[in-house]
C-alpha cells in the first residue's frame, strides 16, 4: 500500500516525498487507517518495523487539520530519553513543511532545562514527547494542565511496565481529558499490557494492529558458537579481525561483565566503549552519538540498548552471554538488519548456557546454525542441552574446508553487497 492512498495533508505529503517514503510497512498499513479514523489503537510490533512512523504520520495529519490556538494537543510517552529523542527526530523530518512544534521532556540536564520544558508545555508546544517520570514530575510540580490533550500515545508500553512505570502511566492517563484518542504500541502483548489497554483505551472503539513479533527479521543471518567460557574472548578477537565490520554491538547480561569486556577490548586496542545504566544521561547520549557517527565501532552494552535504539549500519550483533529470555534475544539481534539491510547475529554459548539457548531455539522453532570454532583455540564442547552429564564431553572441530556452510561465511555473507 502506498502512502499516497492515505490522502494525507499536503504539508505532510511534502515531508514524505523529501524523506523518500513511498510504500508502507505491514504495521503502518494496519495502524495508520484506524488512527486517521479516530479510533483508539493497540498495536503490536517490534522496533525496526516502522512503528514510529505508524503514529507520527497520522498524528501530523490530524494536527495539520486542527489549527486552533497553540496548546499541548498530543502527549507521547516513551520509556527512555534516548527513545523520546529518536521519536522527535522523526517528527523533525516529516513535519518540516508544517508549523507543528515538538518538545522532548526527559530526565537529566539542569534547572534551565526544566524551566524550558515547563514553558514549552505552558505556552504551546503542540507535541510533547516525554518519559513517564519526568512528565509526572512536571504534573506534580509545574502545575501543567493536560485536560485539553486530544492524543495520548504510549510507545514501547511493555518496556515501560517492565521498568515499573505502570502507576505513573495511570496517573498521566488520569491527568489527560477523557475526550481523547489513545494509541498504544508494544513489542509484546503479555496479560499486563492487555489489562492496561482495557483500563485506558475506549473499549467501544478500539482497533488492533498486530504483526508477528516472535520471529527475528528474515534478513538476519543467525549463528552460534558452542564453546567454553575461556574460549569466548578468542572467538571475539577472531571476529574483530574482519576490517569491514563497520559497527558492532556486543551484548552481555550484567554491567560488571560489560565493564570487564570493554576494558579488555580497549587494552587490545579495539575502538570499544561501554554502555550501561551506571553512566550519566549526558554520557550515554554522547556515547550513542559517537556510535552513530562512526567514531566508535564497537559498543559493549547491557540490554539498555536492546530496544528503542535506531542506529544504521550495525552489521554484527554478538551475544557474549545467552539472553535470559527469548524475547530479549529477538530484541538484541533486531539491532542489526535495519531498514531492509542484511546483518549477522552470533551467540557465544558456554556449557552452562546450552539449555538456555535451546529454549531460544524452541521459541523460534528452528535450529540455529552452529559455527565451527576458529583454528587454534581448542575443541568445541558437544551441544547436548537436554542431557545432564557430570563430565564435559568434547567433539573435534570440523575442518573449515569440510564444513558447510563455512564458519567464516556466517560473518561474511552480510557484507557481500557492501
Amino acid at each position: 500500500m502506498n502512502f499516497e492512498e492515505l490522502h494525507l495533508d499536503s504539508s505532510v505529503c511534502e515531508g514524505l516525498e523529501v524523506m523518500h517514503f513511498k510504500e508502507m510497512t505491514p504495521i503502518q498499513e494496519l495502524a495508520i487507517p484506524p488512527i486517521l479514523e479516530g479510533k483508539d489503537v493497540i498495536a503490536c510490533a517490534q522496533t525496526g518495523t516502522g512503528k514510529t512512523v505508524a503514529f507520527v504520520l497520522p498524528l501530523l495529519h490530524l494536527l495539520s487539520q486542527d489549527r486552533e490556538k497553540e496548546s499541548v494537543k498530543a502527549i507521547i510517552v516513551a520509556p527512555t530519553r534516548e527513545l523520546a529523542q529518536q521519536i522527535d527526530v522523526q517528527f523533525d523530518g516529516f513535519s518540516y513543511f508544517t508549523p507543528i512544534s515538538t518538545m522532548v521532556v526527559g530526565g537529566g540536564g539542569n534547572g534551565s532545562q526544566w524551566e524550558q520544558q515547563k514553558q514549552a508545555m505552558l505556552k504551546g508546544a503542540e507535541v510533547i514527547i516525554a518519559t513517564p517520570g519526568r512528565l509526572l514530575a512536571h504534573l506534580q510540580i509545574s502545575g501543567i494542565d493536560l485536560k485539553g490533550v486530544k492524543y495520548f500515545i504510549l510507545d514501547e508500553a511493555d518496556r515501560m511496565l517492565d521498568m515499573g512505570f505502570y502507576e505513573d502511566i495511570l496517573q498521566i492517563s488520569n491527568a489527560i481529558g477523557k475526550d481523547r484518542q489513545t494509541i498504544m504500541f508494544s513489542a509484546t502483548m503479555p496479560p499486563q499490557i492487555r489489562h492496561l489497554a482495557k483500563t485506558i483505551l475506549n473499549n467501544d472503539n478500539v482497533a488492533e494492529a498486530n504483526v508477528a513479533i516472535s520471529k527475528p527479521n528474515e534478513f538476519i543471518l543467525q549463528g552460534a558458537y558452542i564453546c567454553t567460557e575461556e574460549q569466548k574472548i578468542p572467538i571475539i578477537e577472531d571476529l574483530f579481525k574482519e576490517p569491514y565490520i563497520k559497527k558492532c554491538i556486543l551484548f552481555a547480561n550484567s554491567k560488571q561483565i560489560v565493564k570487564e569486556l570493554c576494558s579488555r577490548l580497549v587494552r587490545l586496542q579495539y575502538n570499544a566503549v561501554e554502555m550501561h545504566s551506571d553512566l550519566e544521561q549526558e554520557e550515554r547520549e554522547r556515547v550513542m552519538l559517537d556510535f552513530k557517527n562512526g567514531k566508535i565501532n564497537i559498543l559493549v552494552a547491557t540490554d539498555i540498548v536492546s530496544r528503542g535504539i535506531d542506529v544504521n549500519e550495525i552489521g554484527l550483533v554478538i551475544n557474549y552471554d545467552v539472553p535470559r529470555d527469548p524475547e530479549d534475544y529477538i530484541h538484541r539481534i533486531g539491532r542489526t538488519a535495519r531498514a531492509g539491510a542484511e546483518g549477522t547475529a552470533l551467540t557465544l554459548v558456554s556449557q552452562k548456557e546450552q539449555l538456555l539457548f535451546h529454549r531460544i531455539e524452541e521459541f523460534l522453532q528452528k535450529d540455529i546454525y552452529k559455527v565451527p570454532l576458529p583454528e587454534g583455540i581448542g575443541l568445541s564442547p558437544v551441544y547436548a542441552p537436554m542431557k545432564k552429564k557430570k563430565k564435559p564431553f568434547y567433539c573435534r572441530k570440523k575442518s573449515r574446508n569440510n564444513s558447510s556452510p563455512k564458519g567464516r561465511k556466517v560473518v561474511h555473507r552480510h557484507n557481500s553487497k557492501e
